[in-house]
This record gives structure tokens, sequence and C-alpha cells, in this order.
């Protein structure tokens, strides 16, 4: 269910506050508009502008709150006088009017539930949890700065960069995307349940998944609600904490980003208190409390989603999961661009065993122009970024990279987890049975993509879940992984 928000701001005020701002109005030479008036003239649709109005300086001044419809039930109800003045004769003339374009707004605004059975929150750019942390608090741009760019041409996004005050001072320009990058996949922003039949955020605005009571009781604490376990020691292979990967990686040398097509599958997971997914690290810094990461793929997490399905995640920290950081933008941070994409939200289609196979295409890296770290989706769909300011290590640049898959095994009936990876299937059994990663790629110091050389592949228990990789011309790097977990050689 997609649900539109606009901004509040009162409407009453005292006769002294009014005829200061009557007079304050005058000096910039405009004019407050009456309260009648103003209750009906503001809707968040294209572009979150305000209707032309007479008396309005420009369509992108300080929006006027919808305010509850109740209230403007009240200013209907109000009692008749004996004297009808001409201007309620003109009202009773206009209250059809302002009836059919109720109803046009409500039908507007309330959409059919998404088939996921979320509900995504058209906010505001400006009021995005990103904004929220202490040093964007100063920077936040008006509603009006925020324009879909992922559509534009490099001109227009130069416009739009021109315009826009950023976190940090102006941005000049776009992100500067890296050398030999080409547009060649066919997914769009309609590989999201919620945007099948054609649902988008209007511009000024980004969707955001509402958190609701019950996704928070699921969580460990409100504390640790949309973050990972916090581990006492990390190893790189993370089995101490209860965490399995099959992944390729590729460590030794300075890394600004990386690339990847990675197939979606449904996999089971078995226990509320576990998660299976497919992803991209960027890393930086050691395995102690110092580890940086930038994480983008996809996940099947019960206890953070309620429910089964493949959804579209990210994930940052910048000091080993303990106490900054979170999932998509369930804290502060990210900072999102994209009207079309709503992160956490589910994926469709999934690969099908024996049947059609899905994948999605990630870009991660750090525009050299500004040292943001940027991801961008599919087709050309940049869906935002992570301000360099979060990190440490990455704030100059990652030190490792890695591909692949990774479960929990809580092992709540005393032996590994059922919980399945990928597809379910194990790396040996090949193309539309094994999940895989296609055309691996890095970027390098000259922001150029790359392919890897000496990419290395670990499967922390291969009889639980295994990898196995190779070269082609069509796939480049690639391999395929996963596995069932709990079987006769996993016990």
């Amino acid at each position: 269910m997609l649900e539109k928000f606009s901004l509040s701001e009162p409407i009453t005020m005292s006769s002294e506050a009014a005829s200061e701002r009557k007079a304050s109005e005058a000096e910039r030479g405009t004019t407050r508009m009456p309260r009648e008036e103003m209750l009906w003239s503001f809707t968040l649709e294209e572009g979150s502008q305000l209707q032309n109005s007479p008396g309005m300086a420009s369509s992108c001044a300080k929006p006027h709150l919808i305010i509850s419809l109740f209230v403007g039930c009240l200013l209907f109800a109000s009692p008749a006088r004996p004297a009808v003045s001409p201007s309620a004769a003109v009202n009773s003339t206009t209250l059809p009017v302002k009836h059919s374009r109720i109803s046009a707004h409500l039908k507007r605004v309330n959409k059919p539930a998404s088939p996921d059975g979320d509900l995504i929150d058209c906010v505001p750019s400006h009021l995005q949890p990103a904004f929220d942390h202490p040093k964007l608090r100063d920077h936040k741009p008006s509603v009006c700065d925020f324009f879909r760019i992922e559509s534009l041409t490099d001109q227009g996004l130069r416009r739009w960069f021109d315009a826009t005050s950023t976190v940090v001072g102006r941005l000049q320009d776009p992100p500067e995307r890296p050398k030999g990058y080409s547009l060649s996949s066919t997914v769009d922003a309609s590989f999201q349940a919620w945007s099948i039949s054609g649902e988008s955020c209007p511009e000024g605005t980004v969707p955001i998944r509402r958190t609701t009571r019950e996704d928070m009781l699921r969580a460990s604490s409100v504390q640790r609600f949309g973050r990972k376990p916090a581990a006492r020691r990390l190893r790189r292979d993370s089995t101490s904490t209860g965490h399995e990967h099959a992944v390729g990686y590729i460590i030794g040398d300075q890394y600004y980003g990386a690339k990847a097509s990675l197939s979606v599958w449904a996999p089971r997971v078995t226990s509320a208190s576990e998660f299976s997914l497919s992803q991209i690290w960027v890393i930086s810094g050691s395995f102690g409390n110092d580890l940086n990461t930038i994480e983008a793929g996809w996940q099947v997490s019960p206890q953070l989603y309620g429910d089964n399905r493949p959804r579209f995640f990210t994930y940052w920290t910048s000091d080993a999961y303990q106490e900054t950081g979170c999932y998509n933008l369930l804290c502060s941070g990210f900072v999102q661009t994209n009207n079309r994409i709503a992160i956490g939200a589910a994926i469709s289609p999934a690969s099908a065993l024996n049947g059609g196979q899905f994948d999605i295409d990630l870009l991660v890296w750090k525009d050299p122009k500004h040292g943001h770290w940027w991801l961008e989706l599919g087709s050309g769909l940049l869906v935002g970024y992570w301000p360099s300011f979060l990190f440490s290590h990455l704030a100059e640049h990652a030190n490792m990279v890695q591909f692949g898959g990774e479960i929990v095994n809580a092992q709540t009936s005393g032996f590994h987890t059922s919980t399945q990876m990928g597809s379910g299937h194990f790396a040996g059994e090949g193309f539309r049975k094994a999940s895989y990663f296609r055309n691996l790629q890095l970027v390098d110091w000259d922001n150029s993509l790359i392919p890897l050389s000496n990419l290395r592949l670990l499967a922390d228990h291969p009889n639980c879940y295994s990898i196995q990789g190779g070269v082609n011309a069509v796939w480049g790097n690639y391999f395929y992984y996963g596995g069932p977990g709990r079987n006769v050689r996993c016990p």
C-alpha cells in the first residue's frame, strides 16, 4: 500500500503573530493564503509542488500541509447563520467541487495493498532518516532539491547537482560512473512487488517501507533492531558467531568498488532468528573492532521482515557491527535519491528450479570527485549513497571485496540448521539449479571497471554449502554457490 505524505504546519496563530507575519510577508512581497483555501490547495503530487495559485511566490515555496480531514469536516459543519453573506453563497456553490477534489485525492493516496503486504510511505526526501545524523542535520535539502536523477541525462544530472545543496557543501557534478561501464541490464524499477503495477513516489520524495510495531517486537531488543548481531570476536570465516559463508573474494590491494550480477532465489529459512542472503561486501580495516563494510544484495529474514520473501537490502558498519550502521534506512546514514526503489521491499520474480532464472545487477563504487560511496541497481538506477564521513578506513578505499552467500546457523535444535543458502542446491548442480554470481568486476584507483584476477573461493562448511567457479566469454568471472544446510554429510 502506497501512502503519500506532506509536511505539517499549524494554521492558527494569535492576532499579534498574524500581524507580524503579515508585515513580514509584505516585506518579502508574498501573501498568505486564507485558511479555507490553503486547506485544499496542497497535495503531494508529482514534484511535491504546490498548485499554482494567486499570492504564492513560487511552486517551491514552503508547503502548507493538508490538515486532518476531520478539521475540514468541522469547517463545513458550522451552524447556519440567519443572514447569508455573499461569501457564504460562494462557499455553497464550491462545496461540491471541494468534495470532488477530496474524492480524487483519496483515490490517489489510498492505493491497493502491495502483494507482499508492505506499506510503502512516500516521505519527503529531506525528512528521510539519513538527515537525523549529526553531520547531516544542518545540510537538509529542500523538498524541491530531490528529483528523479536516475532518469535524467548527464546534462540533466549536472543541472540537478548544480541546484542542489547536499550533505557536505554543494556538489557540482553527478557521480562519475566507472570507465568501461555499460547499461546492459534489462532490470528496471518494476522488479519490486510494490511497483509492479506502475507505482512510484512523486518527485521530491523517497519510498520507505513502513516499520511496524510487530517488526520491532520480533527483534532481540529495541537497541539492536535493524542491526546484525554484534560479535565479541570476529574471524575471517565468522563461524564463531554462527555465520557461515560460501564466497569469492579478493584481497591485497586498494579497491574502489565492485560490480556483479547475482541470481535471486527464495531460500527456506527454518528459524525466525536466522537469515539467508546473497550480497556484495566492500570491506576495509581488520576483522576486529575497526571493521568497515558496505553491503548490498538480497536477503530472506523472517525476524527483520516477518516473511520469507527475498528482499533488496543494504547494510553498513564502521565498527564491526557494534554500535554503528544498520539495514536499509532503519538508522541515519545512507542517503536515498531514488523515488522508485524501496530498500527492504520484496523482489519479484525469483528464479525457479529448472525454470526461468532472474538476476539483478549491483554496482557499488566510490565517486572520485566527492568521495561518497554510491549504489546503482539494474539499468542505471542510482539508489543513493553512503557519505564518506560515516567511515574511517572506507573514507579512503577498500582493502577487500567479497561476493557470495551467508546464512546464520542458530542450531536451535542442537543440529546444524536446515536453512538454505542461495537456491538450496549445491554449486556442482550448475545452471537452473544452483544460485550464481556472474560478470564479477572491480573498480580500480583510476575509476575503471576491470575483471577480477586471483579470485579466491571459500566455503566455511562445504558439506553444508559449497562454491565452484570459472571464467568464460559470456559470464566473465563467475561462480555457483549454495546448499541445503543440514544433510547426511552436514549433521
